[in-house]
């Protein structure tokens, strides 16, 4: 997974209860499998388990899994 910080990102997400959603965010930092963003669905700030995120891909450009 190559997201960087400061960039905006769709993702297919799925938390430990087994919901799927899919987000945009904005990466504010990647670190010890956890990825800290703005969830700019929400509205709110939000850490993402790396292992959750099923599919990924940049505001414009090809999708990533």
């Amino acid at each position: 997974m190559r997201m960087a910080i400061g960039q905006i990102v769709e993702i297919i997400y799925q938390d430990k209860a087994g919901k799927i959603t899919q987000r945009k965010i904005e990466v504010l930092g990647i670190r010890d499998g956890r990825i800290r963003a703005n969830c700019l669905t929400t509205g709110s700030p939000r850490v993402f388990l790396a292992t959750g995120i099923l599919a990924w891909y940049p505001e414009r450009g090809r999708r990533h899994a």
